[in-house]
C-alpha cells in the first residue's frame, strides 16, 4: 500500500533536520504557508508538524511557531549527555554524597565480611526481602509518621522498580493514570509501557488543581492518582494537611488508588501526615535511599494494604525478585546503626545551603523551590525558548533539564529545573552564575 502523501513531506523534514540542512532553532513555515507551498490542505500541515514534533524534532510554541527542536541538554526521557566543550556542571540530574561515605561504604563491607554467615548474602533472598530487613524498613518509615508492619513492605532495587512494580500489578492497559501537569519524568516510562492513559491535572503553586482532579474522577474512570505531596519533582511543594485530606477523601470517594512518592520526603523536617497514614487501604508509597543516602546503591521500597500485597509481590518477582543481598545488607546495617538517620540531617542542611547559595546567584529571577531542597524550578522569559537556553548552557558545559522532561500533557511552560546537589558545593555558587548569565545573554 502505497504511504499518504503528507508523509514524503514528513521525511523530507526529518532528513533535513538530521542532516543539519535545517539547522537547530530554525523557524519553520506556518500551518498556512506550508500548505500553500506543498499544494496539502492546512489540516494536513498540522498533521506534518504533529508527526515531526512526536519524533522529537521540532518544537511549536502558541503565538510563535515551529522550530527545529535544540537536542543538547536533557528535553526529554533519554538524554543526551555528550556536552560540545568540556563538562562545567551537570544540573540535570541529583546525585547528592556527603564526606566520608566512601569510609561509611568500606566500615560496612568489612563488618559484612567479619559478620557470621556471609554465604547467606550469596543466596537469592525472597521476593520482597526477609522479614527482619522488612522490619528495619519498617521502623525507619516510623520517623516518616508511617506505621506499617513488615510484612506490607517489599524491599526493590530502588523506588522506580517499585513505582514500576505497583503500576504493574494495580493498573491495566488503558486505565487512566492522573498526574500532575508537571511531574517526575520516571513516571511515565512505566506508564506508557503499561499502556496507561496519563491524565495531566493542572498545577498550582501550592499543589495540584484538587477541584480539576475531582472534575476529572466525575467525568473518567481514574484507576490511580500518582502524588509527591512532601517535597515535590519539580516544584518543590509541600500540600498542606487540609489538601491531603481532600485528596484522600477524593480517592475514597471515586474508589481510585493513590500512589504518594517519597523520594524527597526526607528534606521536609516536619511535614504533614502522609496520604499513606489517611488512606492505608487504598494508598502504596514507594520511596528509597537514592537521595537520601547514594544514588548507585538501588535500595527501595514498596508499601502496599493488604488487599494488594500478593499481586505487588508477584509482578516484583516476575521483574527482579527485589533487592540484592548484599545491597539489602548494607541498606538495613545503616537505617539499624543510624547511619540513614545521619546522612538526612546532613543532606538537609545541605540542601538548604545550596537553596541559600542559589537564591544569592539567582536573585531577581522567577524562581520557585522548597527552602531545604536540591530541585529548583526556573521560569524564563517569554522570549526564551527552554531547548535553546538548554544548547546555549550547553556550550558552556552546564547540562540542565527543560520543562519539557516533566510536562505529562500539552502544557510546557517556559521553564528549567535545575538539580542542584552534584556540583561541589564551593563551585555552586560559580556554576550559577555563570548559568545566569548565559540565560540573559539570549536576547529577544
Amino acid at each position: 500500500m502505497r504511504p499518504p502523501a503528507y508523509k514524503a513531506v514528513v521525511d523530507e523534514y526529518a532528513d533535513a533536520i538530521r542532516s543539519g540542512a535545517l539547522p537547530a532553532g530554525a523557524r519553520l513555515p506556518t500551518h498556512r504557508a506550508l500548505a500553500r507551498e506543498r499544494g496539502i490542505a492546512p489540516a494536513t500541515a498540522t498533521r506534518v508538524y504533529a508527526e515531526l514534533s512526536a519524533a522529537g524534532l521540532v518544537v511549536g510554541e502558541q503565538g510563535r511557531g515551529t522550530f527545529v527542536r535544540v537536542r543538547s541538554g536533557y528535553d526529554g526521557l533519554e538524554p543526551s549527555r555528550a556536552l560540545p566543550v568540556p563538562r562545567v556542571a551537570d544540573l540535570s540530574f541529583n546525585q547528592p554524597l556527603s564526606p566520608g561515605q566512601d569510609d561509611d561504604l568500606r566500615q560496612a563491607l568489612r563488618a559484612l565480611a567479619a559478620s557470621g554467615d556471609v554465604t547467606a548474602l550469596l543466596r537469592q533472598h525472597p521476593p520482597g526481602g526477609h522479614h527482619h530487613d522488612r522490619a528495619a524498613v519498617a521502623t525507619h518509615l516510623l520517623e516518616r509518621g508511617i506505621d506499617t508492619a513488615p510484612r506490607n513492605v517489599l524491599l526493590t532495587a530502588g523506588a522506580q522498580q517499585a513505582l514500576d512494580c505497583v503500576l504493574r500489578a494495580v493498573t491495566r492497559p488503558g486505565d487512566v493514570l492522573a498526574v500532575d501537569a508537571l511531574s517526575y519524568p520516571g513516571i511515565k516510562l512505566p506508564a506508557a509501557d503499561r499502556g496507561l492513559e496519563l491524565a495531566p491535572v493542572p498545577v498550582t503553586p501550592d499543589g495540584p488543581d484538587l477541584d480539576a482532579l475531582e472534575r476529572l474522577c466525575r467525568a473518567r474512570r481514574v484507576r490511580a492518582v500518582y502524588t509527591m505531596p512532601t517535597v515535590h519533582n519539580p516544584l518543590g511543594w509541600v500540600l498542606d494537611a487540609a489538601r491531603r485530606e481532600r485528596l484522600a477523601a477524593l480517592a475514597r470517594a471515586h474508589d481510585c488508588l493513590l500512589v504518594e512518592d517519597g523520594t524527597y520526603a526526607f528534606l521536609e523536617a516536619a511535614p504533614p501526615p502522609p496520604l499513606r497514614t489517611l488512606a492505608p487501604e487504598r494508598t502504596c508509597y514507594v520511596a528509597g535511599l537514592s537521595k537520601s543516602v547514594a544514588a548507585g546503591l538501588r535500595f527501595g521500597f514498596a508499601v502496599v494494604p493488604d488487599a494488594l500485597l500478593r499481586p505487588v509481590t508477584r509482578s516484583l518477582r516476575a521483574a527482579a525478585w527485589g533487592a540484592p543481598g548484599l545491597v539489602t545488607a548494607v541498606a538495613t546495617g545503616w537505617l539499624a546503626d543510624g547511619t540513614v538517620a545521619r546522612l538526612e540531617r546532613e543532606r538537609r542542611a545541605d540542601a538548604a545551603e545550596r537553596q541559600r547559595i542559589a537564591r544569592a546567584a539567582l536573585a531577581g529571577l522567577d524562581v520557585r523551590a522548597h527552602p531545604a531542597s536540591y530541585l529548583l524550578w526556573l521560569s524564563l522569559e517569554p522570549h526564551q525558548r527552554p531547548d535553546h537556553v538548554a544548547a546555549v548552557l550547553a556550550e558552556r558545559g552546564i547540562l540542565v533539564s527543560t520543562a519539557d522532561a516533566f510536562a505529562t500533557g500539552a502544557y510546557r511552560p517556559a521553564a528549567l529545573r535545575l538539580a542542584l546537589a552534584t556540583p561541589p558545593r564551593a563551585e555552586l555558587g560559580g556554576v550559577l552564575e555563570r548559568l545566569r548569565a548565559a540565560i540573559e545573554s539570549v536576547a529577544p
